[in-house]
């Protein structure tokens, strides 16, 4: 079989079929699995408890997926739109939501793409061994989309690309196939620390180094439990992700807008105010957040990460009306996050 041939129709396929960029990389990842180790041993993965639960077999493909000799990887555009959001995070009453979230979930989205070109490629070569992934399972994406010449890895840990920036999704197929990899992209960061300096919360500890515990990802999201006190102030109004470091990058001024319909904003997720959400019930949550990638962390937290940023909200008589009428909630979690707030507010 011409190999190098087929990684060329691979790339084609893939591009027919939605993603941006395609890219072959080889299964040697020798050189991450001790940095992995390492950020394991000082437990900035937080309670991510599957991160510790894999270890090393992240770094090691043919552990995961036996008879693994290629990750083929793929890169998928998501903002709908590109404008300025700083005005939105210095606007004290309004809720802003990473822009990954604001559409539909993108796990099934991608996973429907890669499994459609793993079909491609069956079709070619015949019986194969493949399996695909999307943030789904113990994968080094960004170590593999690097490797794959996708783009390099920014000093904020997240995949950069000259021409796309980082607002993209990454996708992976295992398979035998053994596949020419691509040579790996150079990295542009150069000396500009401005990831580092505009994260709220200082979470990147040094260039490439993420404590995902001070994240605000990682607090609004993973996170089950209540949200360290010191850093709630530091939150702002941000309820569900946190996109500073990206939005500051000035490689994501080449940034692509997707043409994904599912990736488009929903429930007005860009325009939202905070006492606005803080009011759902829970059946309008589930109801609105059918399909969503914010859903996964259920009601609860979504409400404490609001109640947060009502309190670091100008204490309006609205916002401290909408915070009083949850004191009370049937939640322990909900209420302490709430009393917080009224506190903070002075009410």
């Amino acid at each position: 079989m011409d190999y190098a041939k087929l990684a060329g129709e691979i790339k084609r396929w893939g591009s027919e079929l939605g993603f941006q960029a395609v890219g072959i990389a080889d299964c040697e990842l020798s050189t991450a699995e001790p940095r992995l180790l390492e950020w394991l041993a000082r437990g900035w993965h937080g309670e991510m408890d599957y991160m510790a639960r894999h270890g090393a077999r992240r770094a090691r493909p043919a552990e995961l997926v036996p008879g693994t000799l290629s990750a083929i990887c793929c890169r998928m555009n998501y903002a709908s739109a590109l404008e300025d959001e700083w005005p939105d995070l210095a606007d004290g009453h309004r809720a802003c939501v990473a822009r990954y979230a604001r559409g539909r979930d993108y796990h099934r989205l991608m996973r429907i793409r890669l499994q459609r070109l793993a079909g491609r490629i069956g079709q070619a070569v015949g019986g194969f061994r493949c399996r695909a992934f999307c943030d789904s399972a113990p994968v080094l994406e960004v170590e593999l989309a690097a490797k794959a010449g996708l783009g390099w890895r920014g000093k904020h840990t997240l995949l950069l690309d000259r021409s796309a920036g980082s607002w993209f999704f990454l996708g992976e197929l295992y398979t035998d196939l053994r596949l020419p990899p691509d040579p790996p992209a150079p990295d542009h960061c150069g000396s500009c620390a401005k990831c580092i300096e505009v994260c709220p919360t200082q979470a990147i500890r040094a260039p490439y180094q993420l404590d995902a515990r001070r994240c605000i990802s990682y607090l609004t999201i993973e996170l089950k439990g209540a949200i360290p006190v010191e850093l709630r102030p530091l939150i702002g109004n941000r309820v569900y992700g946190c996109d500073d470091c990206q939005l500051v990058c000035p490689w994501n001024s080449f940034a692509q807008v997707t043409k994904e319909s599912d990736f488009a904003v929903r429930n007005g997720l860009d325009q939202a105010t905070l006492v606005e959400l803080f009011a759902w019930s829970a059946e309008e949550f589930d109801a609105r957040m059918a399909g969503s990638a914010i859903r996964r962390i259920g009601y609860e937290r979504w409400l404490r990460n609001l109640a947060v940023g009502l309190g670091n909200a100008p204490a309006s008589p609205e916002v401290i009306e909408a915070l009083r009428a949850r004191s009370d909630d049937i939640s322990a979690l909900v209420r302490e996050h709430v009393h917080w707030a009224l506190g903070r507010l002075g009410a």
